[in-house]
């Protein structure tokens, strides 16, 4: 529903105030995802300080990013019915108030809570939805306008691992956290810059609109931006109050695309997508020192990784706005998908530095390309209007192979002995995921084409008479 400050657009204005829209979401998501990553640098530290092994100290990393990802449709929700402005602000206070909790801990537990679940649920009401609010002010440009803002994760942790480092060791892992808060705090800032934007699909689909008259209250006609019939002023006060409690709870039409046959689809290529790209970023490292080569040579794979993953955010979002390729870019997403699997495949062959490199440049530059694409797509399928709802749910699902993936490519490791199996799962995961988002278009078709049978059925005389004849003689 728009407000009085805002005026409906007809279309996205693809510049202007969305710049700084990018720039926010940009800095929202080193605040959030790369600060998240550099949170294993306090690992050690952790085992040291709370003398406990690598299983129990990992269980904080893990919790923070299942967390981040399975409570994205409460921000969602948040963002709808306030705005996301209040959504952004209200998880940077979460967020930095874990951290700085954190540098008070005293156990495991206690980090369990303050920093997996506190700093967790912030991230995750400031995430989704900054992300999809670029969405509301791109279109041409939109793939682009994602590349620059998501490469905040990778430019961010090459930026803040080296610089996490010197913290804990000038002022211990405490002092470190401390000022990590003070950093995540400014994810206030950055949501106070989100402007709001209506378009004109909005408002035909307004999912807001929507809960009011489920909610079965009026509203004054003094707002002329709201079509709803006028009230006697007791009958308005009367139902204040339900509104209110209305407005807090998420009306089934903002999920009306959940039970769509392209979403549902598009859902499960996502489980099998997060599954795949876990264990490559937890397993790579001791994959390489295993084949013999040196602690030195296998974190610089990584900084490999993270560098060329700046690079596919960046370049593939430019590329796929391209006029020539904007109609392609599910294939595009399809394609990088896919080839990020089989990269994985030759794992067993490549047993030295210079042969692992190859593979971090091509599977660091392809989970660029997709994770760029990923709100793109969503926004394809579902439209702009839901956008902010879908996302919440692509997180979401996101979250529980993040939380078991590990731990099951672990688990083969320890079972076969080696790294193959894990590594060869995680490629046909991401092959198999690639394949479900083709049979989408497939799925499209065969709707439309039953769609328009069934109009041309209704419409045609000749049928319904025929039908009504073949009722009689039976």
């Amino acid at each position: 529903m728009a407000r009085r400050s805002e005026v409906p657009l007809k279309e996205a204005p693809d510049g202007g105030w969305g710049w700084m829209i990018v720039i926010s979401c940009f800095l929202v998501t080193v605040c959030t995802r790369a600060v998240s990553r550099c949170l294993s640098i306090f690992f050690v530290e952790f085992q040291n300080y709370f003398a406990q092994d690598y299983a129990m100290t990992a269980w904080i990393h893990s919790t923070v990013d299942c967390t981040t990802m399975l409570f994205a449709p409460v921000g969602s929700i948040i963002s709808n019915h306030y705005s996301t402005r209040v959504a952004v602000i209200l998880g940077g206070l979460l967020a930095a108030g874990g951290l700085v909790l954190s540098s008070f801990a005293t156990c495991l537990e206690y980090l369990y809570l303050s920093l997996g679940v506190l700093t967790g649920c912030g991230y995750a009401l400031a995430y989704s939805p900054a992300i999809a609010i670029v969405g509301k002010y791109f279109s041409n440009k939109k793939a682009m306008a994602y590349g620059l803002a998501m490469s905040g994760s990778g430019i961010g942790t090459f930026i803040l691992a080296p610089v996490v480092q010197l913290l804990i060791e000038e002022y211990t892992w405490r002092g470190a956290l401390l000022i990590l808060g003070g950093l995540v705090a400014n994810i206030c800032v950055c949501g106070a810059l989100l402007r709001p934007l209506v378009l004109a699909e909005d408002l035909s689909s307004s999912t807001v609109g929507n809960a009011a008259e489920e909610c079965n209250y009026e509203v004054s006609h003094e707002d002329p931006q709201l079509s709803f019939h006028s009230v006697d002023p007791t009958s308005f006060e009367k139902k204040k109050d339900k509104k209110q409690l209305c407005n807090c709870c998420p009306s089934h039409k903002e999920y009306a695309f959940l039970l769509t046959p392209d979403f549902l689809v598009f859902a499960l290529s996502l489980l099998f997508m997060a599954y795949g790209c876990s264990t490559p970023f937890v397993h790579l490292v001791p994959y390489a020192v295993s084949a013999g080569v040196s602690q030195q040579q296998a974190a610089f794979l990584m900084s490999i990784l993270g560098i060329v993953d700046i690079v596919g955010n960046i370049s593939f979002g430019w590329l796929t706005d391209r006029r020539w390729l904007k109609k392609y870019r599910k294939y595009c997403y399809i394609l990088t998908i896919g080839l990020d699997g089989a990269s994985s495949l030759f794992i067993p062959i490549l047993r030295s530095f210079p042969l692992l490199v190859p593979y971090a440049v091509l599977y660091g530059y392809f989970d660029g390309a997709y994770v760029a694409l990923i709100p793109v797509v969503t926004s394809d399928i579902v439209g702009n209007a839901f956008l902010s709802s879908a996302l919440g749910i692509v997180y979401f699902i996101h979250g529980i192979p993040y939380l078991i993936g590990p731990p099951i490519a672990g688990w083969l490791v320890d079972t076969t002995g080696s790294y193959t199996a894990a590594f060869l799962v995680s490629g046909l995961s991401m092959i198999f995921s690639s394949t479900l988002v083709i049979s989408i278009d497939w799925i499209k078709k065969c709707r439309n084409s039953a769609n328009i049978q069934t109009t041309v059925e209704e419409s045609d005389p000749s049928i319904i008479a025929f039908q009504t004849a073949s009722d009689n003689q039976i």
